[in-house]
């Protein structure tokens, strides 16, 4: 039987359901075990349910489905054990109007198959039991919120503290009620903090809850965590970036940080609560900044080449203390305005690079050249061609176009292209660009932008608009004064390939 599919909601422990007085629900056969719980409650009278079950509910009858004879054949037996194959959490039997009592045949079916049978009283509905569930749902919903954002809180606190590695990971293992561990590159142990659980041994006989439960040591469960670690370390594609597994009844798991340099957060905890894995994806997150590059020599050395910047030095002098290589730069736009400085770090990380500026309505990166950036989930980005940094300005300008583009065509990036027309080799650079300045002489700013937008996207006054955030309208204004200005006509071919030619060397 394949593991059900259950909603994004936290499950309702069965003894709360029955602890509801209002409800005056009372178990009568099957497990008394604390842990049962189920995902929703679903009425039927089928006589076989199993088609319409998905596993995790409460399922509820009158019997309706009964036939009289069911107490001296096997009709109970094949009932629950269908309802127990389709995955069903536990059976409420309602009292009245069909049957005075529960049957005893299915209280001993029950019992024989471990299903937790609850009467349900006549003075309840099925409805009401099911209004119950969701209230209790939404009670541990909220309850699991107010833990999450309470514990991201907590955690972002520690990371700004003097020992902020060590920090997080106490603030994750207090959280977790475990032992929370990052391990380095070679899979050494860096820091880490609360206790290792002891697990049980549940292979011995007694049992993992019972009181004489052999202890298994927290050797062997360290132990666990750490070949577990393993599994996510970067080892090439297709490698996992968490993995969850159990040892003796504590719960692991693996987190492979985001920096790319082979760390590993590990959790051992005793059990395992809903928004555990939220809260230590969350210190996985901050781990990854703090283990980032900016903790690298690198990192010492691009602030040094930022510090030197402030104080005047040309960008030709600090270059080398960047590293060797060409650079793009990226200019990228949130689907959801606005961005944040955290959303902004997180998109460096993603197209690994912490050398982030956050501007209004854009973030640029700027992204070694041998590191591709590839499209990111809610954002729509414009990456340059490769620049050495004293091209990094006219780079900066590719990019913004590059950004445009592909907000008016609604591609997801766009990359600027790097082959130059033929036409730029009859004339040198320093005519070109004369050239350009004379020709663009009567255009202000917002018109020249305006002109490279529309005539880059063939004339399209829609995708203009999109890429330049104004209606449509003021694009036609702005069109038609530049026609007036340069005292041309734009419907010309040859002037539109002349004034091309004249944007794309006024950009030097």
């Amino acid at each position: 039987m394949p593991e059900p599919a259950v909603p994004p909601t936290p499950p309702v422990a069965l003894s709360a359901l029955v602890a509801r007085e209002d409800l005056g629900l009372r178990q009568i056969a099957g497990p008394t075990d604390a842990d049962t719980v189920i995902h929703w409650a679903h009425t039927s009278e089928m006589a076989d349910p199993y088609p319409y079950l998905l596993g995790g509910e409460l399922l509820l009858t009158a019997g309706v489905h009964v036939p009289e004879a069911a107490g001296s054949g096997t009709y109970f037996d094949d009932y629950v054990s269908r309802i127990v194959a389709a995955g069903g959490a536990a059976l409420g039997f309602g009292l009245a109007p069909v049957h005075d009592t529960v049957p005893r045949a299915l209280v001993e079916a029950c019992d024989t198959y471990g299903l937790p049978l609850l009467e349900v009283p006549p003075r309840t509905t099925f409805s009401g039991v099911a209004r119950a569930v969701w209230q209790l749902m939404a009670q541990a919903r909220h309850a699991e919120l107010r833990r999450v954002t309470e514990a991201q809180q907590s955690l972002a606190a520690a990371a700004s503290r003097p020992d902020p590695v060590r920090a997080v990971l106490r603030q994750l293992a207090q959280r977790v009620g475990g032992w929370a561990v990052l391990y380095g590159p070679e899979g050494a142990e860096v820091a880490s903090a609360g206790r290792v659980p002891e697990g049980a041994d549940t292979t011995s006989g007694a049992g993992a809850q019972g009181p004489s439960a052999v202890r298994v040591p927290q050797e062997t469960v360290s132990g666990a965590l750490a070949g577990l670690a393993a599994v996510v370390r970067p080892s090439g594609p297709g490698t996992p970036t968490s993995a969850t597994d159990a040892a003796a009844g504590v719960h692991l798991a693996a987190y492979a940080l985001g920096a790319g340099q082979g760390f590993v957060l590990g959790v051992a905890a005793p059990h395992r609560d809903p928004g555990d894995h939220t809260i230590a994806s969350v210190a996985a997150v901050l781990l990854s900044l703090l283990t980032g590059e900016h903790q690298s020599g690198s990192g010492a050395a691009r602030s040094s080449a930022l510090v030197r910047l402030l104080l005047g030095a040309e960008p030709q002098a600090v270059a080398p203390l960047l590293g060797e290589g060409d650079w793009l730069v990226v200019h990228a736009r949130p689907d959801s305005l606005p961005c944040d400085p955290v959303t902004a770090s997180a998109l460096g990380a993603a197209l690994g690079s912490p050398l982030v500026d956050l501007a209004r309505d854009v973030v640029r990166v700027l992204v070694p050249a041998g590191r591709e950036p590839s499209a990111q989930p809610g954002w729509t980005l414009g990456v340059s061609a490769p620049a050495p940094p004293p091209d990094w300005p006219a780079a900066d300008a590719q990019a913004a176009r590059a950004l445009s583009r592909a907000r008016a065509t609604r591609t997801p990036l766009f990359r600027h292209a790097t082959r130059r027309p033929a036409l730029t080799e009859l004339l040198s650079p320093d005519e070109a660009e004369a050239h350009a300045r004379a020709l663009l002489e009567p255009l202000a700013p917002p018109l020249t932008e305006t002109l490279r937008t529309w005539l880059s996207l063939h004339g399209s006054w829609d995708r203009t608009a999109v890429a330049l955030s104004v209606h449509r309208n003021t694009v036609r204004q702005r069109i038609a004064r530049c026609a007036a200005l340069l005292g041309t006509d734009l419907d010309d071919p040859d002037a539109r390939m002349e004034l091309w030619f004249a944007l794309r060397h006024s950009e030097r």
